[in-house]
């Protein structure tokens, strides 16, 4: 186990070089969303500084297959976080093409227990006597379990053979007050009478729902019935791609927030 920030390339280019790795999962991403849009600078260098440097050492020392882990916000992205994730993956995708190695992203939602996830908040607030607060009464995110997601990432890992995103199978969205309300159940209370559900709005950069795939995006069965594959347009990475990310870095350690922002958005646009 070793300690590093992806940011510091001169750093991972050591880890690189004594270890030599194989493969590369790569999960190094700043990724709540209210935070991410007060904080534009650290989303950059981290999502895609950090990525950018992974990418290039992944190059330098042939590593054979790399895995992005990206989200469901990068789909028609709105906020800063979903944005940086969305430009990761046109990354992972223009090196793929340009190195033939199955560089790849898979894209997933919410995963049930992990780190930030609302079900351990929602007990907190439980054993606490409540209320229990959710942001919007028609909010909706996709699910799934720990064991499961890890399962198809590594699926989707072994499926890789060129610059696909893969997209795993979340079923259908699950509104966060029904799982509040069942959770309260399960505890043997009572919504309304034992615990209050309060609502607070949609904070900085949040959706009511979201999206797996983008409008311009088909899904393509793979050998594995819970994974499909989608592979992006090449129109949408233009020539100067690699030039924008080198600014975009550049004005987010600059602290140049409105001209880093301007940039980040035009670069995460989706085709009409």
């Amino acid at each position: 186990m070793i300690v590093a920030d992806i940011r510091d390339k001169y750093r991972l280019d050591h880890i690189f070089h004594r270890l030599k790795p194989e493969i590369i999962f790569h999960t190094a991403a700043h990724k709540h969303v209210p935070l991410m849009e007060n904080n534009l600078e650290d989303a950059i260098t981290n999502n895609i500084e950090g990525t950018k440097n992974l990418l290039e050492l992944a190059r330098i020392h042939h590593v054979d297959r790399f895995v992005h882990i990206s989200t469901d916000k990068a789909v028609e992205p709105i906020n800063i976080m979903g944005m940086t994730k969305r430009i990761g993956e046109m990354m992972v995708s223009q090196a793929a093409k340009e190195i033939r190695r199955p560089y790849v992203s898979v894209r997933f939602g919410n995963v049930l227990g992990s780190r930030g996830s609302v079900v351990p908040f929602f007990q907190e607030q439980i054993a606490a006597g409540g209320p229990v607060t959710i942001t919007h009464p028609e909010v909706e995110r996709f699910f799934m379990t720990i064991p499961e997601a890890v399962q198809l990432v590594l699926q989707a890992s072994a499926l890789g053979t060129s610059n696909e995103i893969f997209v795993l199978d979340m079923g259908e969205q699950i509104k966060i007050k029904d799982l509040a309300t069942e959770l309260i159940q399960l505890s043997g209370l009572e919504v309304g009478q034992d615990i209050e559900i309060v609502y607070t709005d949609l904070r900085p950069g949040e959706k009511l729902s979201e999206k797996l795939y983008g409008g311009n995006e088909k899904p393509k069965l793979t050998e594995h019935n819970k994974i499909r594959a989608v592979s992006y347009d090449k129109r949408l990475i233009d020539d100067n791609f690699s030039g924008d990310i080198e600014e975009l870095i550049n004005l987010a350690r600059q602290g140049e927030t409105a001209k880093a922002k301007s940039l980040l958005q035009r670069l995460a646009k989706y085709s009409e």
